[in-house]
Parts: C-alpha cells; structure tokens; sequence
C-alpha cells in the first residue's frame, strides 16, 4: 500500500513539471509571435499617421488657392503673409509663408500646423501676377519640418513612407489662379494669353 501511494506521488509530481514546460514554451511562443507582428503593427499605425497628415494638407493646400482665387493674400502684406514668389526653390525658413493652422493653440509649431509655399510662373512675367493670372505651384510643409535639415521640393510617398521626411512636402499642386484685380482680363483672356505660342494671334 505504501508503494502505491508513492508512486502516484511520483506520478502527480511529474504531471506538474510538464505543465511548466508547456506554460514556458505557449509563453516563448507568443513572445516570437509578437516580435514577428509589431513591426507590422506600427509600420500600418505610421501610415495611418501619414495618411491622415497628407489629408489635412490637402486642406491647407485648398485653402491656400481659394485665398488666393478670392484676392484675399497680397503681396507685401505683413499682416498675412504668403502670397506666391516667382522663385520654385525649396525655401529656407518660415518667416514669409502662409500658415494653416488646424488646432486651437497659436502659432504654427504643432503637429496639425503646415505651412504652405506658392510658386507662380508667368511667361509675361508682370510685376503683379495678380493683373494677368498665373500658374501656380503649390507645396506644403510640415511646421515641424523647418527645426531639422534644407527642405524638398519633391513629394513624399504615402505608402512606403511609415512616418514621412519631415523636410519634405506632403502635398504638391499645380493650379491656375485667374486675375483678381479690378479691371483685369478674364479668366479665360488671360489662359489665352499665357497658353498662346509665339506669332499665334488666335487661342
């Protein structure tokens, strides 16, 4: 009777060694698992970041044009800076860009703060685009873009992208601004004009 009772004791101390093996195996298990998918993980929660970045960017990009198809940016205006340069460099600070500002805190340093740069480009090259209309390049920055390196012109991908380059643009556009001065041709006029090829008198 002894020898029986020992050796399911013996039995029952075996059984709970097993059950620590295995709980150690399942848990290096999951350990791998995790280590294989949180690269994976945080690769799709950068890009959702980025998408949602480029979005509002898109945004600022439109509100940027619609201020400038309504007349409400001017040249030399300190007040509202931004209006568009006829330099397409990459620029080299802040200070004379038009900010879009999407949260409640002032200034544009946050995360959903960008900055937006207008290039336009005029064959007649007048010195106030604003009385003949022009094409213009539109690029948007990141606000926190401007404390690191020499910014881009070049557009950054969405989908390889994870968190984006900072330097680079989120959005680039290209438009057409029409006169917006008194007296000014027409918008379609001043299309004509600046599409028309040299010795053609007709559109």
């Amino acid at each position: 009777m002894t020898n029986q009772q020992r050796q399911q004791n013996v039995s029952k101390s075996r059984d709970g060694g097993y059950t620590i093996i295995e709980s150690l195996v399942a848990m290096i298990v999951v350990a791998v698992l995790m280590i294989a998918i949180a690269p994976v993980m945080a690769f799709s929660v950068a890009t959702r970041v980025q998408a949602r970045r480029v979005e509002l960017a898109t945004q600022a990009a439109r509100t940027y044009i619609n201020a400038l198809r309504t007349g409400a940016l001017e040249p030399n205006d300190q007040t509202n800076p931004g209006f568009p340069s006829n330099s397409p460099a990459a620029p080299t600070s802040s200070t004379n860009l038009y900010c879009v500002n999407f949260d409640e805190k002032p200034g544009c340093t946050g995360s959903k703060e960008f900055f937006v740069q207008g290039a336009w480009q005029n064959i007649a090259n007048p010195p106030d685009p604003r009385t003949t209309g022009y094409q213009l390049t539109v690029r948007v920055y990141r606000a926190d873009g401007f404390t690191g390196g020499p910014m881009k012109i070049k557009q950054q991908s969405v989908a390889n992208s994870a968190l984006g380059d900072p330097q680079a643009p989120l959005v680039v556009m290209e438009t057409e601004i029409p006169p917006t001065t008194p007296g000014g041709s027409s918008p379609y006029r001043s299309l004509c004009d600046r599409l028309r090829q040299p010795g053609n008198t007709g559109c």
